[in-house]
């Protein structure tokens, strides 16, 4: 009985420290998201014009120290830019790809690795509420069954089935939030993805073009 107790306690904790971990994880997420892209879409598209200005006039050392320049320099469209630059005599096709994985690689992967954290929260905590559900109810039926003919004490019982209802009741207030969540953040991410996809196809032109044209 005393080991049902304690498991009951530890459920309770382990069921705070997953709210914790919960909320850490989509504060973290979301700041990573806010550094890789621009605070609107008037600031990515003169980020844009100036790169390609530069870019018309050959100076490519000129929008390396641009993207590499501290309101920058954490942003993923110039991180991008400044790879495209460095690999520039490439031919379209492979510097295209060049360009992609990298993204894929240092970009996506690291915020879907984060995310999936976040559905790894969103199935713990109901798991968890099951867990306490299921020792709440153990626990009064052993009452019950090693109260015999004394009778069951029904506050005893009532404070088991507590613990089996108000756990299942933590697991899902948890989880439901880390839903939305979870949801909130991977539009954010595609978001992200889509204007680093538009912004990087148009510098990508305007160097493939400045390129044949100096060839």
């Amino acid at each position: 009985m005393q080991i049902l107790d304690f498991a009951g306690t530890a459920i309770y904790i382990a069921l705070g420290l997953t709210a914790l971990i919960g909320l850490w994880i989509t504060i973290l997420l979301v700041r990573r998201v806010s550094q890789k892209q621009f605070k609107s879409v008037k600031a990515a598209d003169e980020f844009i014009e100036e790169c390609l200005s530069r870019v018309e006039r050959r100076d490519y050392a000129g929008v390396t120290e641009l993207c590499d320049s501290p309101p920058y320099w954490s942003k993923a469209t110039p991180q991008l830019i400044q790879t495209a630059t460095e690999n520039r005599h490439l031919p379209p096709g492979r510097l295209r790809r060049t360009v992609a994985e990298r993204f894929e690689r240092h970009v996506l992967a690291d915020l879907e690795y984060r995310s999936s954290w976040v559905a790894t929260i969103v199935k713990t905590a109901p798991m968890l509420g099951l867990l306490g559900t299921v020792v709440g109810m153990i626990s009064a039926f052993a009452k019950i069954a090693s109260s015999g003919k004394t009778g069951t004490d029904p506050a005893a019982l009532a404070s088991d089935i507590a613990v089996a209802l108000n756990t299942t009741a933590s697991g899902l207030a948890i989880a439901i939030p880390m839903v939305i969540a979870g949801n909130l953040l991977q539009n954010k991410i595609s978001k992200l993805q889509d204007g680093v996809e538009e912004r990087l196809g148009q510098y990508l032109d305007g160097l493939i073009e400045a390129e044949s044209g100096t060839a």
